[in-house]
């Protein structure tokens, strides 16, 4: 029996991630290459959703959160990778060679500092992850790169606002489930209350555009 192939968004999604992760730095270098960096993911509306860090390669550790579920924010609803239309990503190529210790100490400043750049971005003041970003020192950054992850076609069924909503709405119940059968942590019910807000306003606008076709 011939296996099927993938469905077509499955192969264009894949396809964008690593069009991303191949972006060239400006100077011959591809950003996804680098083994330490800090990442932002956006949502449609250009909102920040979520702060991460990798010592293992961009690419690797994107590709991951994006494509499959081996992440403990995927894995427990804290993170819909369908969500993430664009990413942000800080590479620290000079840490390549440097000792863990330095590497530790650059990545949590660099971290924080992201994740207070979401927090002055954000609409709601609040990201979607669960563990606690520990405040340090902020730090000056390197250049970033910001990309769009999917194609524009796969993006255009994507961001539909009813889409958005049935999908939003299922991560939610599956998150309260999630907490419901676990003994969690603050920061996921933190989490919970932040998707709420999210689908709250993403209701609303969808309802008020509905009403002014009606009063037209």
């Amino acid at each position: 029996m011939i296996p099927k192939k993938e469905p077509e968004e499955v192969t264009a999604l894949y396809v964008g991630v690593t069009n991303a992760m191949n972006t060239d730095y400006g100077d011959g270098r591809r950003v996804g290459d680098c083994k330490c960096g800090v990442y932002l993911f956006y949502d449609y509306d250009g909102e920040p959703i979520y702060v991460g860090r990798t010592e293992e390669k961009l690419r690797g550790r994107i590709r991951r959160h994006l494509t499959n579920q081996r992440t403990d924010a995927v894995a427990m609803s804290v993170l819909d990778p369908f969500e993430v239309a664009e990413l942000e990503m800080w590479p620290f190529w000079e840490l390549e060679s440097a000792g863990k210790a330095e590497v530790k100490a650059t990545l949590d400043r660099a971290e924080y500092t992201v994740y207070l750049k979401a927090l002055r971005e954000s609409q709601f003041g609040v990201v979607l992850n669960e563990k606690e970003i520990k405040p340090t020192d902020e730090t000056d950054l390197p250049k970033s790169v910001r990309v769009s992850v999917l194609p524009e076609e796969l993006r255009r069924k994507r961001e539909h606002p009813d889409i958005r909503l049935a999908r939003r709405a299922r991560t939610i119940a599956n998150l309260a489930r999630v907490i419901s059968e676990r003994s969690v942590k603050p920061g996921i019910r933190r989490t919970l209350w932040a998707q709420a807000r999210r689908l709250e306003h993403l209701a609303k606008i969808r309802l008020e555009d509905f009403e002014q076709l009606d009063g037209s």
